[in-house]
């Protein structure tokens, strides 16, 4: 039996709000979901899999039609999925009540149930989330039914405000495939268990590769793999400054890597290193660049401590450098205390003259 693993589609998502490219990550969320439905249906996948947060709030009767359909389109694949938290069944959900194609199989409340699919000689146990949090553990005493066939847990959480779970434990249930969602980051906890993660990255904290999980289960076992699907990645990028780099020289160096690394990307930017006391890196003209998503500048100015205090053992910033260093503190913590109080103390100097 051939099945596809999903979670965490955030249908109606629009990350990265305000900026230019947002409206467009909406419509790639939506177009991977939809595309690998169709692709799913066309290469004799048997069984489809999501894990909740199919979408980002609660939906819409219109959206849940147009899910349906799709979902339907990718028949005579049958699909086994639940609400999450972002798209929880609360009171006037439109969840309630819907008629879904039948290869749909939905479960609709947070008491524990059981799908039986005859065809595929498969069970898929599963709920819903009613509330937007939950607390309790609901998975943890959960095991497989002693009926022939496939046996297969879809489960949504794994923190303490969105059902806790013994892992451990539920590995060790008896269920061929724990297929698992909540968590954004994929993660293959086992050969029988894993996190799909979010199948398009949401926010700048998704970094890395997003994308589902394909599996098999036969007689002799379950066999999983990751597989990458996402239009584009979220990634850090780290840029380290020297004492002879301009504003300007940043900047340009800030293009050229986001080229090297892939424009297709979204980049998290974090300026570290020396730079010269005198220069400021503007971080906000570089968030306006191009696939330039948070620069954070952790920079320090450099200045020769030795140098300084020799020449100023008598006035304030001598006194300044031999005080800090009587403190017992960690020489990294010590080396940005000096360099902003020092460039602190010069620009106020150079404020009070003229």
């Amino acid at each position: 039996m051939r099945f596809i693993h999903m979670a965490d589609i955030h249908l109606g998502a629009v990350p990265d709000r305000g900026r230019p490219w947002a409206q467009k990550r909406s419509e790639e969320i939506e177009a991977t979901f939809y595309r690998l439905l169709g692709e799913a249906g066309k290469q004799g996948v048997d069984l489809i899999l999501i894990a909740g947060d199919i979408f980002h709030r609660p939906p819409l009767k219109r959206e849940l039609k147009e899910l349906n359909y799709r979902l339907a389109c990718a028949a005579p694949a049958q699909v086994v999925m639940m609400a999450g938290n972002h798209d929880f069944i609360g009171e006037g959900s439109n969840y309630r009540g819907f008629t879904w194609a039948e290869n749909v199989h939905f479960f609709d409340s947070e008491a524990l149930d059981v799908c039986h699919l005859e065809a595929l000689n498969t069970w898929v146990y599963g709920l819903s989330y009613e509330h937007r949090e939950i607390e309790a553990p609901l998975y943890d005493r959960i095991s497989p039914m002693d009926q022939p066939g496939y046996h297969i847990l879809l489960a949504h959480g794994g923190d303490e405000k969105h059902v806790p779970m013994q892992k451990k434990q539920l590995m060790a249930a008896g269920f061929d495939y724990v297929a698992l969602g909540h968590i954004h980051k994929p993660e293959i906890i086992s050969g029988g268990m894993a996190y799909a993660g979010a199948l398009e990255p949401i926010d700048r904290l998704d970094t890395g590769e997003h994308g589902y999980i394909y599996g098999e289960i036969d007689t002799d076992g379950t066999r999983i793999q990751f597989c990458p699907a996402a239009c584009r990645s979220y990634k850090d990028l780290v840029l380290e400054s020297d004492t002879d780099m301009t504003a300007g020289e940043m900047e340009h160096w800030l293009g050229q890597q986001i080229q090297i690394e892939g424009p297709e990307n979204l980049y998290n930017v974090l300026l570290k290193g020396y730079r010269d006391a005198d220069i400021v890196y503007d971080t906000e003209r570089m968030k306006g660049m191009e696939n330039v998503v948070s620069v954070k500048d952790e920079t320090l100015p450099w200045f020769d401590f030795e140098r300084l205090y020799n020449d100023n053992a008598d006035n304030l910033i001598g006194m300044f450098i031999k005080k800090v260093y009587q403190m017992p503190m960690p020489e990294e913590r010590r080396e940005k205390i000096l360099s902003y109080g020092l460039q602190a103390m010069y620009h106020g100097r150079s404020g009070n003259q003229g």
